[in-house]
């Protein structure tokens, strides 16, 4: 695998490192406890996994692994060509904010910030997903907005003042922008209805294919796997 720490700022890998590769992944919450593993994947530019799995058998753990929130006890993660482990935390947290999408189980969504705030927020946080925006960034979060079907007239509303369907789609919107590289989901259709399950993940991924945005969607309902490229479950073989 050929791996390299990117330049602050600056676009990283190559145009043919894989998306997200692991090999060989550990991580231990407790000494005492046995390390969870996982299996390794790799996963191409553009390409979509589902990875399914029950509750409590380290699907979030997987995740924060992936986006260097958390450090492997072994083996090795590489996004885009560059390994999380050979950066330093504060490099890592660059990496993130430049080239990750996440969309959280409870999208952490900033609560006094307005639906437009908070789509736009990545690209006030990194100059590379601002200057991927075309013409700038509050263009392309209108234009994400009305993708994914937010009413106008709610863009400059607090958020808190919208629906719970309405938010996730505003998380999305926020993971989209700026075309990252890997967008990483959390679970983030649970608490939808089939119907509106099934529209928003069909927006998710024709969004993140027009990018060529590599999308890794965690969730614990098998159902969802028709929609995505690829498909791997965690069970406690590994986790």
């Amino acid at each position: 695998m050929n791996i390299r720490t990117p330049p602050d700022n600056q676009p990283a890998g190559g145009t043919d490192a894989p998306a997200i590769q692991t090999r060989a992944l550990e991580f231990q919450w407790r000494p005492q406890q046995k390390p969870l593993t996982f299996p390794d994947i790799c996963l191409q530019p553009g390409e979509h996994m589902f990875l399914h799995g029950p509750s409590g058998v380290g699907k979030s753990t997987f995740l924060s692994l992936l986006s260097g929130m958390l450090t492997p006890r072994k083996g090795t993660v590489a996004l885009l060509g560059t390994e999380l482990s050979g950066l330093t935390a504060s490099r890592r947290d660059r990496f993130r904010a430049d080239h990750l999408g996440v969309i959280f189980q409870q999208f952490n969504l900033v609560p006094y910030l307005t639906a437009m705030a908070n789509v736009t927020l990545p690209c006030r946080l990194s100059r590379l997903r601002k200057s991927a925006t075309a013409p700038n960034a509050h263009h392309e979060a209108r234009r994400l907005l009305s993708a994914l079907t937010i009413p106008e007239d709610l863009w400059n509303r607090k958020v808190t003042r919208l629906s719970i369907g309405q938010q996730q789609r505003i998380a999305a919107a926020r993971a989209l922008i700026g075309a990252p590289g890997v967008i990483l989901a959390d679970e983030p259709t649970s608490a939808l209805d089939t119907d509106n399950r099934d529209r928003f993940l069909d927006l998710l991924l024709n969004l993140a294919n027009e990018r060529g945005t590599s999308v890794l969607f965690v969730s614990h309902d098998h159902r969802l796997s028709s929609h995505f490229h690829h498909h791997m479950e965690l069970s406690g073989g590994h986790a």
